[in-house]
């Protein structure tokens, strides 16, 4: 079957703007022109389009879908095995989030009790999901499942007075992280105060660490691009690789 710009725009719930967007930059380019000069799509720029929504509900940003949806070896099957999963991921993390929600509720009404740690329980498992969605496979390979699956207990089981603690780190990290990148360079007071406040948040995650492990962690921040990119949008440009510096030369 084949569709005009408007048709599938409402098929897909899409603005007719949308797709007119997508052609001009390549990433859904009709397949024919008709002779009154409307833009046709076929089944298969249907099914690109599908995998295009998909990507875009997780997040993911149009030059990347390009990229992926045009590499030599993209597999459509694969990709949507991996959009199943990730999907099932975020409805996992939702519905922990919403049986918490719902025991503070009820805890509220009287209907039942609730420990303070419960509280949040959501929130943690959220962020533990989160962590193995994104670096699971490396950080598994680097140190081992054992390893990981211990850090992940002793995160899920933090009292709530940890977890803010752990909150507050990390928040504390990143404004001090964003001067040291203002500043370009560690050689600071504030340099050697991000290394020992990063070595304080790791050991609040692991329950325990050494140099090493923490050295090791901290080189993945510039090798990995995901964990870059993480960094240089709440610190700015080449925070990444200031934050490693600062580890390496003040933690030993």
């Amino acid at each position: 079957m084949e569709y005009t710009v408007k048709k599938l725009a409402a098929m897909a719930k899409v603005s007719p703007r949308t797709l007119r967007y997508y052609d001009e930059i390549g990433l859904l380019k009709p397949a024919r022109i008709n002779s009154s000069g409307y833009r046709i799509y076929g089944e298969r720029e249907v099914d690109r389009l599908q995998q295009i929504l998909f990507y875009r509900a997780l997040g993911i940003e149009l030059a990347e879908i390009i990229q992926i949806l045009d590499a030599p070896g993209f597999d459509s099957l694969t990709a949507l095995k991996s959009h199943r999963e990730q999907l099932l991921l975020k409805k996992k993390q939702i519905d922990d989030l919403i049986n918490t929600v719902t025991r503070t509720i009820e805890s509220k009404e009287g209907k039942k009790t609730m420990e303070d740690h419960e509280k949040f329980k959501g929130f943690i498992q959220n962020k533990i999901d989160e962590n193995e969605d994104l670096y699971g496979e490396e950080i598994r390979e680097k140190y081992g499942a054992e390893a990981v699956d211990k850090s992940n207990a002793q995160f899920k089981n933090m009292s709530p007075e940890k977890y803010n603690e752990f909150v507050g780190l990390e928040e504390s990290i990143l404004t001090l992280l964003t001067e040291v990148t203002r500043l370009g360079s560690i050689d600071s007071p504030e340099g050697e105060e991000l290394a020992r406040l990063h070595k304080q948040w790791i050991t609040l995650a692991w329950g325990s660490t050494n140099p090493d492990a923490h050295r090791g962690l901290v080189r993945m921040y510039t090798e990995d691009q995901r964990f870059k990119e993480y960094y240089e949008s709440k610190a700015g440009k080449n925070s990444a690789e200031l934050l490693k510096q600062s580890v390496l030369k003040f933690i030993r």
